[in-house]
């Protein structure tokens, strides 16, 4: 198989996991990476001793193929860990999944009865249509239920209201969840594991997700593969229905082109668009400037205090700190923290490249996280003795309105270049799991070894993916 040579673009999960199939198989790979960390938003960032996920990987499939990977490259590097979260909403913590007695005596009995009644209402007079997540939640929670635990923690994620992004998020990210299965579940426990979304536990490398892909990155150099790391993607050029070379540059301005017979992209399909020296038509462009993504910002906190919640992660349902959700990483792993007596906090901020919180001095944001802290009591700022910020661009692709038809416009476009297919999150703008993500790169690389799949219908199943099996 020598004689077959890959570039990909991007070195997160989809990106090296093709390019760690092809490289067994003796393919020519070349990994082409904008930033110094492979992994993408699943990287780990170290800190003076402390490691931190961006936002918090579950390392949980259903798929055999992705489970033998991970344990080829990491083994006995996994832990196992208990899934331990709770919602934040009206001062009080709510464990999650539901949990009855905790529910009610949060809620009190007659808001938990009004919300009983709300539900009730919802099947007596549905939404007759589901185009929105307002409308498609609501039906199966209840509105009073919708808008207590969803619709603050959706706006914050989107920055839009939850009318105007698609049902097709929600289907995504929650199917098979419902106010009723809730019930049962926190009245009946989830023995027989056909309440969805309610897994009790995932895997975790020792040393967080980047464990995983630092090792993958080092195995592709081990067996033959080139990793070009701190390099842009600037160009590719286009020839009929074939991309002929790959021009990418590296940190110091030195441009060189790269051949292939075959590209994989991972980079962002409405930046994909934009490099291709081509006319591109202009229906095509205009879709390109229609897709958006939200971007992250994490404000990581060190403090001199042992880890005080049970949880791995906190979401935050309040409209009064600008702050979503919040990972206790000492819990995702012990080895997150360089010192038992220490512990983390990484605080997670939805925000659009160029706006105001994006655009924020770090030395600001660090204050905002610690008065939100604080706000919120969750830790004592005096407490905190280090910080930093970390900005993720194109995070989560924006299922807004209208957006498949743009999609559309640039799929029949790309579609029919011969030697390119995207994967991954950001290549696909698909609101991929990391397991997903994989497992469109390990399809994208059997197509080039000969197989025949389409890469578009992976994540399309109605099984959630966290649906747990007896």
């Amino acid at each position: 198989m020598s004689q077959i040579s890959v570039v990909i673009l991007g070195a997160g999960p989809a990106g090296l996991s093709a390019g760690y199939e092809l490289a067994k198989k003796g393919v020519a790979v070349n990994i082409v990476e904008k930033d110094s960390i492979v992994g993408g938003i699943s990287r780990t960032v170290e800190h003076n001793g402390f490691r931190f996920d961006i936002g918090g990987h579950r390392f949980f499939t259903k798929m055999d193929r992705v489970n033998k990977l991970w344990d080829e490259i990491l083994g006995d590097e996994f832990l196992t860990r208990p899934r331990i979260s709770r919602i934040y909403y009206n001062h009080k913590f709510f464990d999650y999944p539901l949990k009855i007695s905790n529910t009610f005596k949060n809620l009190g009995p007659i808001k938990s009865f009004e919300f009983f009644l709300s539900y009730l209402g919802s099947k007596i007079q549905p939404y007759p249509r589901e185009d929105n997540l307002e409308q498609w939640v609501s039906n199966r929670f209840g509105r009073k239920l919708y808008r207590a635990f969803f619709k603050t923690y959706t706006e914050k994620v989107w920055n839009i209201p939850c009318d105007q992004i698609e049902a097709e998020w929600a289907a995504q990210r929650i199917k098979g969840l419902s106010f009723s299965s809730a019930v049962r579940a926190a009245l009946l426990g989830n023995s027989n594991g056909k309440i969805k979304s309610l897994i009790d536990e995932f895997k975790y490398p020792r040393l967080g997700p980047g464990q995983m892909y630092e090792t993958m990155a080092e195995k592709i150099r081990e067996i033959g593969g080139k990793m070009i790391m701190n390099t842009r993607v600037t160009k590719l050029t286009k020839t009929d229905n074939t991309l002929a070379s790959v021009e990418v540059t590296d940190s110091d301005g030195t441009t060189q082109t790269l051949t292939a017979d075959h590209i994989l992209s991972s980079i962002p399909l409405t930046e994909l668009v934009q490099i291709i020296d081509d006319s591109v038509p202009d229906h095509v462009c205009r879709a390109a400037e229609k897709l958006s993504y939200r971007s992250l910002l994490t404000i990581n906190l060190m403090m001199n205090r042992p880890e005080s919640f049970p949880d791995t992660w906190i979401y935050i349902h309040s409209p009064k700190v600008k702050v979503g959700r919040v990972q206790c990483f000492k819990n995702w792993s012990p080895h997150m923290v360089p010192d038992s007596d220490q512990s983390s906090l990484g605080l997670e901020y939805f925000c659009t490249e160029g706006d105001s919180l994006w655009n924020a001095a770090d030395a600001d944001l660090v204050e905002l996280g610690k008065n939100e802290i604080a706000q919120l009591e969750l830790a004592d700022p005096t407490t905190v003795f280090d910080a930093f910020v970390i900005r993720t661009p194109k995070t989560y692709p924006v299922y807004m309105a209208n957006y498949r038809e743009h999609l559309a416009a640039i799929k029949d476009y790309v579609t029919p270049i011969t030697n390119l297919q995207c994967i991954g999150r950001n290549g696909m703008f698909k609101y991929n799991n990391m397991d997903h993500s994989i497992l469109t790169g390990l399809l994208a690389a059997d197509n080039i070894l000969g197989a025949d799949n389409d890469l578009w219908t992976v994540n399309t199943e109605t099984a959630y993916h966290e649906q747990t099996e007896n």
